[in-house]
């Protein structure tokens, strides 16, 4: 027998340990991939929750604007006055958790050679928030669900 050659008996007990080395290096790898996985597709349910937010934000923000365009623009309706600031509430499961305040501004015209034409503009800016902070939308939160949405319409 050739001592270079070693036995069947000694590379068994030389490679002896090895499967379980590797199946320990596999659970490892299997366990961070799964870890990553779950962290990714939490974080994208998140930004799909806060996007459908935004939405929402935009639908009240919306629905301000007509309250504040219904009331200044229907005749003897004082309800939208100049500088006027009022808190609208809103109907329904999905937009009564927005807070939306609606700003009514007299935006003075050009003066005009007939006395009877008056072009004088109205600004009416809604704001819509949620969660609010003390009834009122804050311009900025700390809370990561925060989301706020204003728009403006001049008529």
């Amino acid at each position: 027998m050739n001592p270079s050659f070693p036995t069947l008996a000694a590379r068994r007990r030389r490679s002896r340990g090895v499967g379980i080395v590797t199946a320990i290096f596999l659970l490892v790898v299997l366990s961070g991939l799964g870890v990553a996985l779950v962290t990714l597709f939490t974080s994208q349910r998140q930004a799909l929750l806060l996007d459908e937010q935004g939405v929402r934000a935009l639908q009240a923000a919306r629905a301000g604007i007509e309250w504040g365009l219904y009331h200044r623009l229907r005749p003897g309706d004082e309800t939208c006055a100049d500088g006027g600031a009022y808190a609208v509430a809103l109907e329904g499961d999905v937009l009564r958790q927005f807070t939306v305040s609606v700003a009514c501004t007299k935006v003075a015209g050009p003066a005009s050679s007939e006395p009877d034409v008056n072009l004088d503009r109205w600004l009416i800016r809604a704001t819509a928030c949620a969660p609010a902070t003390a009834g009122a939308c804050p311009a900025s939160s700390n809370n990561p669900d925060y989301v706020r949405r204003v728009i403006e319409v001049q008529i």
